[in-house]
């Protein structure tokens, strides 16, 4: 079998799917090599696997304008051109033509991109295609008309170019969310498998311990990119701001590298919050209070705390279909991005089936969240819809076995 693998993943989630495989996959083979190329921004999920010497990081790496999403918008767009994104996007084919010259095999995580430079090695490669979703023309809520009519027209959400990818003789495995995406892409002639999410490894719940049991409790997302991060952090805030007293209530704010706690303490500071102590067996770096209200922030405390809710409120990719997958329906915001916008968050709103619900502004999730509070059946139903559109937690050893058979020992299908 090779000794290399090289990793190619284009965002925050496809990175930490990319991490998850890659951990189950030297479980099987504590002996692969492995280097990754992240494609968009500097690939920090990566740094901590890298620092334990299990993997590496390889290519031009830079953190972009858009944050990796100037598709949503022409000036995110120009932003990023006039940043540097023609030379990076070079650097990037290059050092994959490098690899390629090896005959060792890569695997792409994502989307086009990472699709398409993967193929462009001349090397076997697999590919785990992570964002896109049929669930996202075939069902509600709401809908866009014109690009439901192309999707319809073509059966699939991946466009003919990519199945021409995915067709490759060199592609040795396609790997897509759902089954019926894969589906769809078998109809094409792409031996699709849907082999289970990623995404939804390692977030067992815990129990929730009794001095919380007795509060409202709600998990607030607002997602990693600065400064969005931050602005959506007030904006939530702003919406928090009008839910009566009638209970004490409980606000987890898990975060991650970005933003840091002493960012957000001006904005908390600003909707009349004051730092409090931190409250037992919660594992909270700070904690603030208003009136019954008290909101909790911590590094690393998302795969505790997800469970622990009742609710989410939400302006984070990833994280949301996390906080769904485990049960939690979510009320979303979206701002002016660049990556929480309207669009981004109605298709997050039809991937998850409406457990995920957007809010046009803050005083519309204010009456929404009051609604659902009082509403604990339908919070079960939103819940168990989430829950099916994620699937269950198992999917990178899955995947791990696959690519083990299928690209790293040479074979296919």
């Amino acid at each position: 079998m090779p000794s290399r693998l090289l990793v190619l993943s284009n965002g925050h989630g496809e990175d930490l799917i990319a991490l998850k495989v890659i951990e189950a996959l030297q479980q099987r083979q504590p002996g692969l090599d492995v280097c990754v190329l992240p494609l968009v921004g500097e690939g920090q999920c990566f740094a901590a696997a890298e620092a334990a010497g299990a993997l590496q990081r390889i290519g031009p790496r830079q953190r972009l304008p858009s944050g990796g999403f100037s598709n949503q918008s022409l000036s995110g767009l120009v932003q990023d051109l006039v940043a540097g994104l023609p030379q990076l996007s070079w650097g990037h084919l290059q050092t994959v033509r490098r690899w390629g010259r090896t005959h060792q095999p890569l695997l792409a995580v994502g989307d086009l991109l990472p699709l398409a430079l993967a193929w462009s090695s001349g090397a076997p490669f697999a590919f785990i295609g992570t964002p896109k979703s049929d669930y996202t023309w075939r069902s509600g809520p709401g809908h866009n008309g014109l690009a439901d009519g192309y999707h319809r027209c073509k059966g699939s959400e991946w466009d003919p170019w990519e199945w021409a990818l995915m067709g490759s003789r060199r592609c040795r495995l396609v790997a897509v969310r759902d089954g019926l995406t894969a589906r769809g892409l078998r109809r094409h002639g792409v031996p699709a498998l849907a082999p289970g999410n990623p995404m939804m490894d390692g977030l067992a719940p815990t129990a929730l311990p009794a001095a919380l049991a007795s509060s409202r409790r709600l998990v607030l997302l607002c997602g990693s990119r600065l400064p969005e991060a931050i602005r959506n952090f007030e904006r939530l805030l702003s919406a928090l701001q009008g839910l009566a007293a009638e209970h004490d209530t409980l606000v987890f704010c898990p975060i991650g590298a970005t933003p840091a706690p002493e960012q957000l303490g001006p904005a908390l500071r600003a909707h009349g919050f004051q730092p409090v102590a931190v409250p037992g067996g919660s594992g909270a770096d700070q904690a603030w209070r208003r009136g019954a209200m008290v909101l909790l922030l911590g590094r690393g405390c998302f795969p505790r705390w997800a469970g622990w809710g009742e609710l989410g409120l939400a302006t984070a990719g990833t994280a949301t279909e996390q906080l769904v997958g485990l049960g939690l329906p979510a009320l979303s915001l979206p701002g002016p991005g660049p990556q929480f916008k309207r669009a981004f968050a109605r298709r997050q709103s039809r991937l998850l089936g409406g457990a995920v619900q957007v809010c046009a502004s803050p005083g519309a999730l204010t009456r929404r969240l009051r609604e659902l509070l009082q509403d604990p059946a339908g919070i079960r139903r939103l819940g168990q819809i989430g829950r099916r559109r994620m699937g269950s937690a198992g999917g990178s050893e899955r995947l791990a076995a696959l690519l083990e058979r299928q690209l790293l020992a040479g074979g296919r299908g």
